[in-house]
């Protein structure tokens, strides 16, 4: 990591004219953060006569007001998230050992209006059930120019989104839709489950920049944001492909794009057509909350009709319509459950504080999400690292471990015993491995590491959470 000493700090409203000896204004501090600028690099010269001196006075102008600070603000967020998905280690080492130059000519190139964004790499994750999710994944630079466009757009969009759209706003978080769609379940009797189909890879670039140009007239904003829009790909192959429609899932300010067309697709819709149906919307991913069935399949049918409007399709099989189960609500249904944002919603029994039993409508971790940790936990191969010592091991892993306990452990905790319960038998393994004394004696083993948790619980940060509830 590089330090962020003086020589980086950017300095603002520093003349760029050419001075006396024909040389460039500047001090020494801004000629190591963006380069001495030459002459005739994307630069306008304009020249006006004046016949009564005999000389020619060049002015020098940016088409675009963008500062450094801007750019260097940009690069520091960037930084602070290592790059961003999908983004290697490599990468960003490259881009930091070439920060002065980096930085310097994304700044000169998006102020003098000549900045052209790479190809997009095009890569697949596992989704689940064995389908893939394309995402497109821009250099580190091109990272940097989205920041600058995302944080001088962000301000504007901010006030005018709806306040149940969660998805990558400041001070919300996913955690927040699940705690509102909890309580929304116990107070209205249906749900409608919606899930959009290929969301990021249909997005209308015609209606999207009509959105934009309402909330902001900056030219250099909507300039780059259509440049990206209309960026190539680079398929795995080496093709290029050039999209008519759809922003990369991947990029710095895609989920804001696409936080302002879902707002005038879905969440302006509402408000105006149903404003007593209640949702919660992350992203594209949202659950209405109504009061009879009949409500549920005419808000269905007039959100087909809407999302079709603007080019969008509502997923066939994974948009349905949920009843809510609980002690008060005792009618039988073909579907009781859902998922939201890793959490499945159901009927469960809950305890109350006096030890009462009985049946609520709840979240709780989901299969789907559970198989997934498990499957992430397998992949760490404990069991072939017998020369590392527990302390190694919980280093290691303990941040994505909390993680998990922190989003998933919000909601009814105990879901959880059973994912703990696997990551400890996966350290069994790894002891019997280690040790010749416990090889083929697992309960044995089990002991011995129940032990070690008993006198030393912070070791991992599951083991305080296991063995603090038996």
């Amino acid at each position: 990591m590089l330090r962020e000493t003086s020589k980086w700090k950017p300095h603002e409203d520093q003349s760029t004219n050419a001075k006396h000896r024909g040389g460039v204004t500047r001090s020494s501090d801004e000629g190591t953060v963006m380069g001495l600028e030459r002459r005739g690099c994307v630069v306008q010269l304009l020249t006006k006569e004046q016949p009564e001196k005999g000389r020619i006075l060049m002015e020098k102008e940016k088409s675009f007001t963008i500062s450094k600070r801007q750019v260097w603000e940009a690069y520091k967020s960037v930084k602070a998230n290592r790059g961003g998905a999908g983004i290697d280690n490599q990468s960003i080492a490259d881009f930091e050992e070439d920060m002065s130059n980096n930085l310097y000519k994304i700044w000169n190139r998006m102020s003098s209006g000549s900045y052209f964004p790479p190809p997009v790499k095009r890569v697949e994750i596992p989704k689940g059930e064995g389908k893939m999710r394309p995402l497109g994944i821009p250099t580190v630079a091109d990272r940097v120019a989205q920041m600058v466009v995302k944080k001088s757009l962000e301000p504007l969009l901010e006030p005018h989104f709806h306040a149940d759209s969660y998805g990558y706003r400041v001070n919300k978080s996913a955690l927040d839709a699940v705690g509102q769609a909890r309580q929304r379940c116990w107070r209205y009797d249906w749900v409608l489950d919606l899930d959009v189909k290929g969301f990021f890879d249909n997005i209308s670039h015609e209606l999207l920049m009509k959105a934009i140009e309402k909330h902001t007239d900056c030219r250099w904003i909507r300039l780059y944001i259509e440049r990206w829009l209309k960026a190539p790909i680079a398929m795995k192959g080496g093709a290029l492909i050039y999209p008519e429609k759809g922003t990369p899932q991947g990029g710095v300010v895609s989920p804001l794009l696409a936080n302002l067309f879902l707002h005038y697709v879905f969440d302006h819709w509402m408000q105006r057509n149903y404003s007593e149906v209640p949702f919660e919307r992350y992203a594209d991913d949202a659950v209405c909350h109504c009061r009879t069935e009949l409500e549920a399949n005419q808000l269905k049918a007039d959100l087909e009709a809407r999302f079709g409007e603007c080019g969008l399709e509502l997923h066939p099989e994974k948009t349905k319509i949920v009843y809510c189960k609980d002690e008060d609500r005792k009618g039988d249904y073909p579907v009781m459950k859902f998922d939201f944002l890793g959490y499945t919603f159901r009927p469960r029994l809950t305890r109350t504080r006096r030890g009462r039993f009985f049946e609520s409508f709840t979240p709780a971790i989901s299969n789907k999400a559970a198989k997934a940790i498990r499957q992430k936990v397998r992949s760490w191969s404990w069991q072939l690292r017998p020369g590392d010592t527990l302390e190694d091991l919980a280093r290691e892993c303990n941040p994505i471990i909390r993680g998990w306990i922190n989003y998933y452990g919000r909601f009814n905790p105990s879901a959880m015993f059973g994912i703990l319960d696997h990551i400890n038998w996966r350290l069994v393994r790894w002891a019997t491995s280690k040790y010749k004394k416990l090889r083929g004696r697992q309960r044995k083993a089990t002991k011995w590491l129940r032990q070690i948790a008993e006198r030393q619980p912070n070791i991992f940060v599951h083991w305080s959470v296991l063995y603090k509830n038996g």
